[in-house]
């Protein structure tokens, strides 16, 4: 039986409050984007208001970055050299290997970046997002407008069934990422070799960037129910209340 939506609630929040104990005073932060990550930076923002943690942050969507500065977290500007101790983001997909499809929220972009940019990269997550193998979630792509004809041909022909992203308030118009690219959401259903489609797709022109994020998280915090799991590459999972050694 899958979760109700309030279900769900529920675990992006107990999620999202057990990663403030990755948390320390003085870190910098990368703040992810979508409703897992906006349950956290509004639990860390409590934090901050309250006098628990002084910490600052730089959002991967201006969606997130409006949230951060709304409860009070101090924000940092991209530059030269800035690197995150902890970087806390959702997903997509997640499977046993931390292999994950991100940018259903349209910021793959900048969550890549960033991520890319973290010492740690923590991964919040409820149960419906945990699957034994990639590929039902629709794969996104961030592409140059110029480049869309020739991006669909590519994906085509590698049995992504692509399509141009709408916008959900107006479905004649397409969707813009933050970057004001367009969103191509391939469909492959099972993608069984991550590692392969991801070089054919970075090796696409026109693609700015793809939603496979492969080997950059190391730890997941997986929700079900109130249970939560701390999920690592090559590590049988433990629960996050007894997870005394935090990173």
């Amino acid at each position: 039986m899958n979760p109700d939506q309030s279900q769900l609630a529920l675990e992006k929040r107990h999620a999202a409050a057990a990663a403030l104990r990755w948390v320390r005073d003085g870190m910098l932060l990368s703040l992810g984007s979508g409703s897992t990550s906006a349950a956290f930076i509004t639990l860390l923002g409590e934090a901050v208001q309250a006098g628990q943690l002084r910490v600052e942050g730089t959002a991967t969507s201006l969606a997130s970055e409006a949230l951060a500065r709304q409860v009070g977290i101090p924000m940092v500007e991209p530059r030269r050299g800035l690197r995150f101790d902890l970087a806390v983001d959702g997903a997509d997909e997640l499977d046993s290997q931390l292999r994950l499809i991100k940018g259903g929220g349209g910021a793959l972009l900048r969550e890549k970046l960033l991520e890319t940019a973290s010492e740690y990269f923590l991964v919040i997550a409820d149960s419906t997002k945990l699957v034994p193998q990639l590929g039902r979630f629709p794969l996104p792509l961030e592409v140059v407008p110029f480049a869309l004809p020739w991006v669909m041909d590519t994906v085509e022909k590698l049995g992504g069934a692509p399509v141009v992203r709408p916008e959900k308030a107006d479905p004649n118009q397409l969707y813009r990422s933050d970057q004001n690219n367009l969103l191509v959401d391939c469909h492959f259903n099972v993608i069984s070799d991550p590692e392969r489609l991801m070089a054919q797709l970075q090796n696409t022109p026109g693609i700015v960037e793809q939603g496979l994020f492969l080997g950059l998280a190391k730890a997941a915090l997986v929700t079900n129910g109130e249970e939560v799991q701390v999920l690592r590459p090559g590590l049988a999972p433990a629960l996050a209340s007894d997870f005394a050694n935090l990173p």
